[in-house]
């Protein structure tokens, strides 16, 4: 086996949908404002008591069921959030605990909005050097408890939810070779911190750096899987904001993709966008077995990371 590849996906929302009509009732903004400026209609949000490792753990049952596998074929958990609320147990040993998997190592990478790209990368280095047989990698935010919902200009653009893929071994490379990298001297322009944690964000320098700097960082991902952009037939970035994936999808030049836009019905989920909105192509029939499809994640820290997979 020289390769890892994703078995199968899987997604899941919490049934609670939150319109721009309902945020109109709470802060100075409208279904209008909110559209021009972000392309969201609708946002799902977890209640109180569905703590982020649900979320993510009805995600993970997804995958597996979709893969055909039992807790027990899975040796290794990885869970991109940034949303955890307790340091240990970590939100990777919770999910396990929830499904059953018995005796996996079980890590959290918090790389915020561009988490799932780096776990999914980090499950294909584990698989393809022989740490683990099988991977369940998981994407989930609550975004919803790090919100301060009287600010109109972060409030409209959060929504929670979980994306999931299963990870094995393959004797051909079903996950390219992963493109990452960050700017830390930039890295205050997405930020979750305080007490109570609060999501805060400048807009303008993400937008800039987000449709300016991330195109030939994206094309590379795709060079270094042996292929050019007009290869691809799907792009997953991450669902920020629809001005910033449409502009990004275009200069990226993958004219004959499908692009993802979910962002519009499920608003910014982080860590969980790109396997949310995967996992829906994939539910959809918009992409097929074998496809090409780029994944490719920015945000917080001004992180990046985007490897071409093959669609399970």
């Amino acid at each position: 086996m020289n390769g890892s590849r994703i078995a199968a996906v899987g997604h899941y929302q919490p049934a609670k949908v939150l319109t721009n009509e309902d945020l109109a009732g709470m802060v100075d903004t409208s279904d209008e404002w909110i559209r021009s400026r972000v392309g969201i209609r609708t946002r799902h949000v977890a209640e109180a008591d569905e703590p982020v490792d649900e979320l993510a753990a009805h995600a993970g049952a997804k995958a597996l069921a979709a893969a055909g596998l039992a807790p027990a074929d899975i040796d290794l958990v990885l869970v991109a959030t940034s949303t955890a609320v307790d340091r240990s147990p970590n939100t990777a040993a919770r999910v396990a605990s929830r499904l059953g998997i018995p005796r996996p190592a079980t890590m959290d990478l918090n790389v915020v909005c561009a988490g799932f790209t780096h776990a999914l990368a980090t499950a294909d280095h584990t698989v393809r050097a022989g740490g683990a047989s099988r991977a369940l990698v998981i994407g989930a935010d609550k975004m919803s408890d790090v919100t301060d919902w009287s600010d109109r200009t972060t409030c409209v653009l959060v929504g929670d939810g979980a994306g999931a893929a299963v990870v094995e071994a393959s004797s051909e490379a079903g996950i390219g070779p992963v493109l990452w990298g960050s700017v830390p001297e930039m890295g205050h322009a997405v930020r979750i911190e305080g007490t109570p944690p609060r999501f805060a964000q400048e807009g303008q320098s993400v937008y800039r750096w987000a449709t300016t700097q991330l195109p030939p960082i994206a094309r590379r991902a795709c060079e270094r899987a042996g292929m050019v952009p007009e290869d691809l037939a799907g792009v997953v970035l991450h669902q920020a904001n629809l001005r910033i994936i449409e502009p990004l999808a275009e200069k990226i030049g993958a004219v004959n993709a499908v692009v993802a836009r979910d962002v519009t019905e499920s608003g910014n989920t982080s860590a969980a966008s790109i396997p949310l909105a995967f996992s829906k192509l994939v539910e959809q029939g918009a992409v097929t077995t074998g496809d090409p499809v780029l994944l490719f994640g920015f945000g917080g820290n001004l992180s990046y990371a985007g490897q071409v997979v093959r669609c399970p």
